[in-house]
């Protein structure tokens, strides 16, 4: 389980739509105070996600060969399959030149409840519901798991909280470098994509496979 939420919470923190529109968030006025907001809110889905799965197991893996681990293990398959699908259709599509959405232009007026609302809306869901189907291995008579858990979060949060330290620290150099970022971000946005969807959708369906086979 530690591995394969270090291989996910990698991916979601990598995800370059919710970091663009982060750093547009930041620039706003009072761009830390709604950083803010759009990590609490980010987190507290990340949260959620991970409680309802821990309701349904009552904090104890389930067995090996049954049905609550099969159904588990046949979700991160689903999933797995979905991502590399999706990210080879998207690596063969041809690139067109792309036009900055209206949405994201309007950032830099967001409001803090914007930006809370946009740290639900910008999960990339198919990468945390992996972590919740993995989640379902996690035993919470263990110690190991509840820092796993909350290490999970917080790598899949990582690049948000390096930002929002950077601007809270660092006004006057946080403009120029998370400009710079967000220029490197627009610029290979597609290219990301595709790699993360084909990485962590191979590594799910290698592993699903490994598992059903055992």
């Amino acid at each position: 389980m530690v591995l394969d939420l270090l291989v996910i919470g990698t991916a979601i923190t990598l995800g370059p739509l919710h970091n663009t529109a982060f750093i547009l968030v930041l620039s706003a006025p009072g761009g830390v105070r709604k950083g803010l907001a759009f990590i609490l809110a980010w987190l507290a889905s990340l949260a959620l996600v991970i409680a309802a799965v821990l309701l349904l197991t009552g904090g104890e893996p389930p067995a090996p060969d049954t049905a609550s681990s099969t159904a588990a293990l046949a979700v991160r398959l689903a999933l797995g399959v979905g991502m590399v699908v999706y990210g080879g259709r998207k690596r063969l599509r041809a690139v067109l030149p792309r036009s900055t959405p209206a949405w994201l232009t309007r950032l830099d007026r967001a409001t803090g409840w914007t930006a809370a609302g946009l740290g639900v809306l910008l999960q990339p869901w198919a990468m945390v519901a992996a972590g919740g189907a993995t989640v379902v291995e996690a035993d919470l008579s263990s110690t190991a798991s509840y820092l796993a858990l909350i290490g999970y979060c917080l790598l899949a949060t990582a690049s948000l909280l390096a930002m929002e330290v950077l601007a809270a620290w660092r006004p006057a150099d946080a403009a120029d470098r998370l400009g710079r970022l967000r220029g490197w971000i627009d610029a290979h946005q597609d290219q990301a994509i595709v790699w993360l969807c084909l990485t962590l959708g191979l590594w799910l369906v290698g592993k699903s496979l490994l598992e059903l086979l055992d």
